[in-house]
């Protein structure tokens, strides 16, 4: 798994479709085989990029946990994420009231799942129909 590293990687990704949405994270998904976005990634692999806004996350230390949640989850072998590139993107924050402390095991643990689910949701929407 490659992690996206330039502006224009994870401005190319955004503006490819969103596949699958949870209450605080999107995912979104660019294909490789794409002409525009041929010359940004060198090598056909899965491509990963995490977005935590201060907007949504306001102390670092939250932002680098899930960040590390982020790239952790969708590095197990289970992810099965497609030759694609992807990010990942926190779209609401996490309650203050409920997640007291800035990088908890409670905190960490809802990341995790919600991104499971995140995962789940997009292997579904890619999966081929039977008809």
């Amino acid at each position: 798994m490659q992690r996206l590293k330039t502006r224009a990687q994870f401005q190319a990704v955004l503006a490819g479709a969103t596949v699958a949405r949870t209450a605080h994270f999107a995912l979104h998904r660019c294909a490789l085989d794409s002409s525009s976005a041929q010359p940004l990634f060198a090598s056909d692999d899965v491509w990963l990029g995490a977005m935590v806004p201060k907007r949504w996350a306001r102390r670092a230390v939250t932002r680098n946990a899930i960040k590390r949640q982020i790239y952790t989850v969708s590095a197990a072998p289970d992810a099965g994420l497609p030759r694609a590139a992807h990010v990942v993107r926190l779209r609401a924050g996490f309650d203050r009231k409920e997640f007291v402390s800035a990088s908890s095991d409670k905190l960490k643990a809802a990341v995790r799942a919600e991104l499971q689910q995140l995962l789940a949701r997009a292997a579904r929407s890619s999966a081929p129909s039977s008809s």
